[in-house]
């Protein structure tokens, strides 16, 4: 007996579409309508009248574990018809063949502005069979109305809306290409069946339209123990359509089979959505995190009551959101923890802010937020105490710095469950605590905002209270009134790059340690002028003590003294050792040197300031 999930055949086109029409192939419902557009349309139609391939089309047989809401190709007309299978790549290809061909029905398409438009669609016979004429050139797209005009609709220069006007013009209509027969009797008869014409209809019946007849696809076809994570696999990996499925459509169109008709998943994403966006350090949680955290607390209860009931610990079940474990993800489970989980990235939103991460273009590890948001909605108020606040703190900076979300998340994230919760109740470090380490060399090579390290620094000075140096504000205070906060150069690049008689290396000066949270304007007052030029500015300028400034300085932990000086070194090595003991503590660990070859290789340098 065969073990595969597939079988790869042809198929008669005329067979897919008669099946298409009587409902026996139909499409997975996930909210997406046909999208080509007409000349897509027409270029399709001329590679099928060579017989130039196409691409496969895939298939699903019906009766597999994956259960789809399903909808008929566009155009056909079908009421409670159960599919024998359905399309899983080659939908616009099919629908477009349909359409033109075997529908009765002008084709909704687009024009190049991407306006709708509905056309039929001919094909010019004496172009068709011409051979010093493109294929291409011999497929017509008319209007609805069948009539071609020009000089803003006055003068009508192609009128196929008869069947006469049809043969006057020797435009055969494709929408009769498998039953033609009729047509060709009167494009005889009205031509007065004259040798030149029948000839000239011979060689158009022999060397298009029997090509249309005789067309075939390739089909692949996957049976019915195709697993759910291989057929989204498919619309991953294989789908030509210009639209990739993700693990979400899929679960859209799975719940629909089986969710109350007042429920649709997209629907109820879009307004969590809504939701959460409000807060702007989750601005950018997708559906797909979601689903992550609602699949790692189901597998994770799954877990639980599989323990309680005192299964042995090597066949519990495991916690997990990978692609497989998302999506077999039931409906129930969905609607068990939806809620709680939405209330738990509004918890994480809640605990960075005190972490002073505002804003989701500074949040070192948006993957982070998956775990965080999970490990929250288990615990609930008891993240609120003190004690337990400062665990999860030391667990999230450990994760940033130890820059461990980069790969291999969906591993972590589990682990991450786990051990946090474990840990929370008088268990051991969490693993993720015991593997991070931030080599002190690794700060020299942070230089972009593309390193979640970079941004974890940057928040640590937020945490610390920097003060902007013009206003004093802090940055809550900024925030709140959304000034733009940026990360700028202390030592400005033009005073680096000039410096006489040796210049500052730009490895050195666009380094993470030679930068700072400033406001925008702030920054345009520095401009490439030396430290000791534009505090003196800022403070006659803005009627700053030099003893508020230097407050405002030690609040980004930077000496006043060797600022105001311009000595770089000192500056550098000073601020460099304070930030080490800052990622130190916030860690609650000894930072470890590593070999100079595994230090992250460097990074390319932005452009900030002036």
């Amino acid at each position: 007996m065969s073990t595969s999930t597939f079988d790869s055949t042809k198929d008669h086109l005329l067979d897919l579409l008669r099946n298409a029409k009587g409902g026996g192939v139909q499409l997975p419902d996930f909210q997406r309508g046909w999208v080509w557009d007409d000349e897509h349309v027409r270029d399709l139609l001329a590679s099928v009248s060579r017989s130039f391939p196409i691409g496969a089309v895939m298939m699903l047989e019906s009766g597999s574990e994956v259960t789809f809401k399903t909808r008929p190709l566009e155009g056909v007309e079908i009421d409670g018809v159960e599919p024998e299978e359905l399309v899983l790549d080659g939908q616009q290809r099919l629908t477009s063949l349909f359409q033109a061909l075997y529908s009765g029905q002008s084709v909704a398409t687009k024009d190049p502005k991407k306006k709708p438009i509905d056309r039929w669609y001919y094909m010019d016979i004496r172009k068709a069979v011409d051979p010093s004429m493109d294929r291409e050139d011999s497929i017509l797209s008319v209007p609805k109305d069948r009539i071609t005009r020009s000089n803003f609709g006055r003068d009508i220069e192609l009128d196929l809306s008869t069947a006469n006007g049809e043969h006057r013009a020797m435009c055969f209509p494709l929408g009769q290409v498998f039953d033609h027969y009729e047509w060709a009797a009167g494009f005889r008869a009205f031509h007065k069946y004259g040798a030149d014409v029948s000839q000239l209809w011979d060689e158009f019946e022999r060397d298009v339209i029997q090509r249309f007849r005789s067309y075939q696809l390739p089909v692949i076809r996957l049976n019915r123990r195709t697993p759910k994570e291989a057929v989204c696999l498919v619309f991953e990996k294989v789908n030509t359509g210009g639209v990739n499925l993700t693990v979400f459509e899929l679960l859209t169109a799975t719940f629909a089979a089986v969710a109350p008709p007042d429920f649709e998943l997209r629907a109820d994403w879009e307004s969590r959505q809504k939701r959460m966006h409000d807060l702007k350090v989750l601005g950018e949680v997708t559906s797909t995190d979601f689903i992550q955290a609602v699949t790692l607390l189901a597998t994770w209860t799954k877990r639980a009551k599989a323990a309680e009931r005192g299964e042995d610990e090597e066949r519990l079940p495991g916690v997990s959101c990978k692609r497989r474990d998302m999506l077999r993800l039931t409906f129930e489970e969905y609607l068990q923890w939806a809620d709680r989980v939405e209330a738990g990235f509004k918890a994480a939103a809640r605990f960075l802010h005190r972490e002073y991460v505002f804003e989701s273009r500074f949040l070192p590890y948006g993957t982070q937020l998956i775990p965080l948001a999970a490990i929250l909605t288990v615990l609930g108020k008891d993240a609120e105490g003190e004690g337990v606040r400062s665990k999860l703190v030391r667990w999230y900076w450990c994760g940033v710095f130890g820059e461990l979300y980069g790969s291999t998340t969906e591993t972590r994230f589990a682990r991450d469950l786990n051990d946090v919760l474990a840990w929370v109740d008088g268990g051991t470090d969490p693993r993720t605590i015991d593997e991070a380490n931030f080599a002190p060399e690794r700060l020299l090579t942070l230089r972009t905002r593309g390193s979640a390290a970079y941004k974890g620094l940057y928040v640590l000075l937020m945490r610390e209270g920097a003060r902007d140096i013009r206003t004093g504000e802090t940055a809550t205070d900024q925030t709140y009134f959304d000034e733009q906060i940026d990360i700028h150069h202390v030592f400005p690049q033009k005073w680096c790059s000039d410096r006489k008689p040796v210049a500052v290396e730009p490895s050195v000066y666009n380094s993470i340690v030679n930068k700072t949270p400033l406001t925008a304007r702030t920054n345009r007052i520095i401009g490439g002028a030396a430290p000791s030029s534009y505090l003196e500015k800022l403070q006659v300028d803005h009627e700053i003590a030099p003893e508020v400034l230097n407050h405002s300085l030690r609040s980004h932990l930077i000496e006043p003294e060797v600022l105001r000086a311009d000595n770089f070194e000192a500056f550098f090595a000073r601020r460099q050792q304070t930030l080490l003991d800052r990622v130190a503590a916030a860690m609650g660990k000894a930072l470890v040197a590593v070999a100079e070859e595994a230090v992250e290789p460097i990074d390319e340098p932005e452009d900030d300031d002036t």
